[in-house]
């Protein structure tokens, strides 16, 4: 369900107690528009933790740029908080078109993680990463479990790959040095990662989300 706030003084208020309770981590602005994204989920979270870990040995401990999680992007250089998106996790490339500030990029990063949650409207991100110049963006959707590779060209960030459980297609970015596969081990779904120039190889394991426990009576 979406809700529209057309009280300033309730919005502001609600603003101020989302960050203060470290809540605002993915909000975003969309053209003006305060966008509140639901809270990651512990699932959510190792996802891109792990992917984290797996793109800093392979991007940032080779020299070839920096990773982020949750970086902010905009697509101006003035008054940026008015359109900006939080990525999962964004890389950097040395020599990026992107520019850096203080609290944000202006320009898309050259690879883009998106871990869909519920509610979180992530297909709908992809025109500012459009717009921005993102050069490549995974989305991994976990309602479906697929991975699915973007890639701009023309000016459109296109779907050039996809990988499921029924079929454990490869994913292979042309910006980064990793391969991505979604695969089905033990009933249960993993994602391959694989670094083509070193031949290194990382499984990672989506958590399963623990369900909460209720006390019994005494």
């Amino acid at each position: 369900m979406a809700m529209l706030i057309l009280e300033r003084g309730v919005e502001r208020s609600l603003i101020r107690k989302r960050r203060r309770l470290g809540h605002d981590l993915f909000d975003e602005v969309w053209n003006g528009v305060y966008v509140m994204a639901p809270n990651a989920d512990n699932q959510h979270q190792a996802v891109s933790f792990d992917l984290g870990m797996v793109f800093g040995a392979s991007i940032d401990a080779a020299g070839l740029g920096r990773t982020l999680p949750t970086p902010n992007v905009s697509d101006r250089a003035d008054d940026w908080k008015q359109n900006f998106r939080v990525p999962d996790l964004g890389v950097f490339l040395v020599g990026t078109a992107a520019i850096e500030y203080r609290a944000f990029w202006h320009g898309g990063p050259d690879f883009v993680v998106e871990v869909a949650s519920e509610y979180d409207k992530t297909d709908e991100k992809i025109p500012f990463y459009e717009s921005v110049r993102t050069r490549e963006l995974l989305i991994i959707d976990r309602d479906s479990w697929r991975l699915r590779l973007n890639r701009l060209i023309n000016d459109a960030l296109q779907l050039v790959a996809s990988s499921a459980l029924d079929q454990g297609a490869e994913l292979r970015s042309n910006v980064i040095p990793l391969t991505f596969r979604l695969e089905q081990r033990e009933g249960k779904p993993v994602i391959q990662v694989t670094n083509y120039a070193t031949s290194q190889t990382w499984t990672i394991r989506p958590r399963d989300i623990p369900q909460r426990r209720t006390r019994k009576p005494d």
